[in-house]
Parts: structure tokens; sequence; C-alpha cells
């Protein structure tokens, strides 16, 4: 496979910190180790333990950028080095608390506002549930009735996301709004549609994450390309495999309903690929961003873009992978001048833990991927 070790560059790290990464690593490749320890954590967050520092020095360091904006600096610039973008993530989500959405929309405009002329940062990027409360989003999913109070909330958090989108045109970055569990997704994607139908009309500033682990997403690529035609709008995608799949698989065998995750990898993987294929095959009303740590998939779609002689920097394609994870794509891609930017989470240690704890479940259950980041860091430990 082309992505080796050779083109990433760690000289700014010290062997210590390797050791560091490898044991990190070798702990999250057994899954009965991180199930242990999720249980454990929940209990030492109950009782007011102080294990905060001991998260920061380990698990928060290697997949995070820092608590906040200035922390992230550092990493934004270390990467920009090597060709590699950032998308900053202030990874908050899932909450019902007014104080806290609130705080995550005036981050969010921070984010814009740094982003506006830094060319390290391509995008900005948020959760629909960062400034919405979660329990209305589950309301607006099934298409209950809202009462009274509930549509004058939608109507605020319309006009919320509509200041966002406008701060994004003006600053001329881009949007990206990540992907949620699937029984709150089809509101997500609702308000999402209509956000590009009203900003990506000669341009594409809004993309929409899909989650290609669903069964049912290639089709829903499809027909959002059918009404963006009809309706004469463009539209983004974030294609990605999903980062819900052990919650998704439990809700469906607890609450006794079909499953919306494909039941073999292979289906997975084989969606992802036809639908990068149909999405280049489109590109002439598209933009697209391939979050991807698959190998594969990633030789694949250079392989499409040769075919079709995209250019490498062509500015409608992105690839992107999370900070701490397959920095072998990465710096290839960043080497070869490809648009490649790495999402860097960031966020107050306590609020960031739902996104380390789905991190090290990916970690445990995607074994093949984590025994090659293992072999990888062997690697460079020797030549280090």
């Amino acid at each position: 496979m082309i992505f080796d070790n050779k083109y990433i560059d760690y000289s700014a790290k010290s062997k210590k910190e390797l050791y560091e990464t490898l044991i990190l690593f070798l702990l999250l490749s057994n899954k009965w180790i991180v199930s242990i320890a999720k249980y454990l954590l929940n209990i030492a967050l109950l009782l007011r333990i102080p294990i905060l520092g001991i998260i920061k020095k380990t698990i928060f360091k290697h997949f995070c950028g820092g608590e906040n904006i200035i922390e992230s600096q550092k990493k934004i610039h270390q990467l920009g080095q090597y060709n590699i973008k950032t998308i900053l993530d202030y990874s908050i989500e899932g909450k019902n608390n007014t104080k806290i959405l609130e705080q995550t929309f005036n981050e969010i405009i921070k984010n814009l506002e740094l982003a506006r002329n830094n060319d390290f940062i391509p995008f900005c990027v948020f959760k629909i549930t960062g400034i919405v409360r979660y329990d209305l989003l589950k309301k607006i999913n099934t298409q209950k009735k809202l009462n009274s109070d509930d549509s004058k909330e939608l109507i605020a958090v319309k006009n919320k996301l509509l200041k966002i989108c406008e701060i994004a045109e003006e600053c001329n970055k881009p949007i990206l709004i990540d992907a949620e569990e699937s029984w709150i997704q089809n509101g997500i994607d609702k308000l999402v549609e209509e956000l590009m139908y009203k900003f990506n009309r000669k341009r594409v500033l809004i993309y929409n994450t899909i989650q290609l682990y669903r069964w049912d997403r290639l089709k829903y690529i499809k027909d959002l390309h059918l009404k963006s035609k009809r309706e004469n709008f463009k539209i983004g995608l974030k294609l990605v495999r999903g980062a819900y799949m052990e919650k998704e698989r439990r809700r469906a065998s607890t609450k006794k309903y079909k499953s919306p995750i494909h039941t073999t990898k292979e289906d997975c993987d084989n969606d992802f690929n036809k639908a990068s294929e149909y999405c280049l095959n489109h590109l002439e009303n598209m933009a697209l961003c391939f979050g991807t740590h698959n190998e594969m998939s990633t030789h694949y779609i250079i392989e499409l873009m040769k075919k079709k002689e995209i250019k490498n920097n062509d500015h409608r394609i992105y690839f992107s992978q999370l900070l701490g994870m397959s920095d072998n794509i990465s710096f290839y891609l960043g080497h070869f001048n490809y648009n490649v930017a790495k999402y860097v989470p960031y966020g107050p240690i306590k609020q960031v833990i739902p996104y380390l704890i789905r991190r090290a479940e990916e970690n445990s259950s995607i074994s093949g991927q984590t025994n090659r980041e293992i072999i990888r860091i062997r690697e460079l430990i020797k030549k280090h």
C-alpha cells in the first residue's frame, strides 16, 4: 500500500512521547479494557474522584488540540508545516442545558472569526446538538406536533443557524455539519437542507455529513442530488463511515427495531466506495470531503480522481482524518498536494469525554486499524 511511514515527520516528538502513544493504542486495542475503563470512568466522575488530570495527560493529549482555541493554535501551526490543514471542532454535544448551548454557539462564532484570515483552517464544523436541545431534535425527528414553546425555540434555533451561515459566507469559510444518531438525524438533515437551499446557490458553503455504515444513506445521497437539480442548489457532502455503531446497535436491539447499520463491514465499505464514485461523477454541482481512515478507500478515491483527470488540489475535494489517527494517510496526502485536514477536537476535558469514549470504542471495535497504528508506531520508534 502507498501509505507507508516514510512521509510522516515525527521529529518534533520525543521517543518518550512515541512510547506513550504506543501504550495508549495497545490499551485501546483491547475491547475488554476499554469497556471496564468506561465503566470505572463513569463511577469516578459520579463520585467526583479527581481523574481529569490523568485523562488530560493521556487520551485527551493524543486525540484533542487543547481545552480552548488558544491551546489548539500550536497544533494548527504544527500541522500546517506539512501542508495539513486543521478543522477545529468544539466537541460539546447532546446537551439540554440552555447555558451550555449558548456557550457553544458563541464558540462557533469565535471559530469562524479565527478562520477568517487563517489559510490553515479551510472549514468550520459543529454538531447541531451543540446548539439545539437534544429533546427538541428528537421531537422534530419523529415529526411530532410541537407545542408553542417548542415552536418558538425552533424559530430561535433556525435564526442561530442563519447567523452562523451568514458569518461563514462573509468569512468565505464553508461549514461542515456533523452527522449524529439515527433517531435525530432526519431532523438534522431537514435543517441542513434548508441551509443548503439558501446558501449553496452559486458555490458550496454548507456541507451535510453522511454516515455510510447506514444501509439507507446511499439512497439519501442520490435523492438529495436529484432534489438539488430540481431546486437549483449545490450540495456539500462529507462522506464518513460513522461514529455511533455500538450505540446504534444497542438501541436497535433494546427497542427491537431493525438496526440502521449494515450487517457486515464489507457492505459498509461497498456503500462508501459507491457513494464516493457517485459523487465524483457529479462533481459539477457538488463539493466533497472524504472523512476516512481506510487506506483502501482513500487509494480508491485517488485512483478515481486520476481516471477522471481531477487535479490533486481541486478545491471541490478534501480529505480528512481525526487528530491522533492515520497520520500515514494525512502526511501522504499533504506531501502530494491533496487537500487534507485533520479534525482537531477541543473543549473542557469533562465536556469532551463523550467524544473520547467514542474514540476509545471505535479503536477497540476496529481491531485491524488499531493494530496497524501499533505496528506503525513501533516502526517509528525503531527509526527515531
